[in-house]
């Protein structure tokens, strides 16, 4: 059986989905790999790096697709490459069904085998494969880095002989996985920080790495059982906004980071909220490419509104391609090895299998 793997567009996506240390661990599976040649080459892993380790180069992507029984992907294929690719192939990428759903009709018509790992249950055995934990991670602590940049003042409290300089004050809404690690970032870098959620479990999260947490004062616990957040009542945005109201006066630095699955992400930060906020200080919007938390988010632009700076960066990943791509091949590996048998010889496409059942796309909704 034949795992293969084409370049991405590198004009929206520089990670690769295989590195030359999964390679390795996939073909220890008893598989072979397939891959494009120079398919790495633009974040410094060059092709004799996986002929080490016994991965197959092919000159065109055609070759690779038209052999394949397995291809990898970050995101979708192109149509050229759709169209290359042979009946019941799997396809697993991230592939985001619900903004893709016209390139996946296409896929699903050629009667692909179509795995999408955002879908991936939340349950312990699926934690190695959890790709939106791996990459929201480096987005939490990417967004801090970029917004000290484009703060243009020191971040810790400094004594000096010409005076103190005041420690920069941080808020992160969204105490997810990227939320927490934006915390523990700025809090290192020696920010003060402050963190709010709608989810009341958040509040020990936020605490035990040393932020302050913001609530609504006799709120609701807006939280599925599966732990992430849910829509909140219009008499909870109306106190929200009171809260915030006071809290954007006071703080430099705001990391957004609440989304909502399956939905757009809600609109905390309104137009005159925004407008409360001291010029000079920064808005980073890492829900930007789900219609963003902030009212004057873009993607792919830096709106300035009464000298508040509004960050909304598009594929925040492309900014720690190498890092981000570790990540993501080793958590694609942990989803081949569940889903080769090695016993079998075959890719076992076995439905009572939560993380096989959920990822696998049946149909579009």
């Amino acid at each position: 059986m034949i795992v293969g793997s084409t370049k991405e567009d590198l004009s929206i996506e520089k990670r690769v989905s295989i590195t030359p240390e999964t390679a390795k661990n996939i073909i220890n599976l008893g598989l072979k790999i397939y891959i494009e040649n120079n398919y790495a080459s633009h974040i410094g892993i060059q092709d004799d790096e996986y002929k080490k380790v016994g991965v197959e180069i092919k000159n065109t992507s055609k070759e690779v697709l038209n052999t394949c029984n397995l291809l990898t992907k970050v995101n979708l294929p192109s149509d050229e490459e759709i169209l290359n690719l042979k009946e019941k192939t799997i396809l697993v990428g991230m592939l985001n069904p619900s903004k893709n759903q016209n390139q996946l009709e296409k896929i699903l018509k050629k009667n692909i085998y179509t795995f999408s790992l955002e879908l991936l249950p939340r349950i312990t055995r699926a934690q190695s494969m959890d790709v939106l934990s791996s990459q929201s991670n480096l987005a939490g602590y990417r967004s801090v880095v970029d917004s000290i940049y484009e703060f243009e003042k020191a971040i810790p409290m400094m004594m000096t002989a010409a005076g103190t300089v005041p420690a920069a004050k941080v808020l992160v809404i969204g105490a997810g996985v990227a939320g927490l690690q934006a915390i523990a970032t700025a809090k290192r870098l020696g920010a003060i920080v402050s963190a709010t959620d709608v989810r009341a479990a958040s509040k020990e999260q936020v605490e035990s790495l040393g932020g302050k947490f913001l609530t609504v004062e006799q709120s609701e616990n807006l939280e599925t059982k599966e732990g992430y957040a849910k829509e909140a009542s219009e008499d909870f945005k109306k106190k929200q906004a009171e809260m915030m109201r006071d809290a954007l006066k006071k703080n430099d630095i705001v990391i957004c980071t609440a989304l909502i699955p399956g939905r757009p992400a809600p609109k905390i930060l309104s137009e005159e909220l925004v407008k409360l906020m001291k010029p000079g200080s920064i808005i980073y919007d890492l829900a930007v490419e789900q219609g963003g938390n902030s009212a004057f988010s873009e993607v792919g632009k830096i709106n300035i509104i009464n000298g508040v700076k509004i960050i909304g960066i598009k594929n925040l990943m492309n900014r720690l391609p190498i890092t981000a791509s570790s990540l993501y091949a080793k958590n694609l590996f942990s989803f081949i090895r569940n889903l080769y048998s090695k016993e079998k010889k075959i890719f076992n496409m076995n439905m009572e299998d939560e993380i096989i059942e959920k990822t696998l796309i049946k149909e579009l909704k």
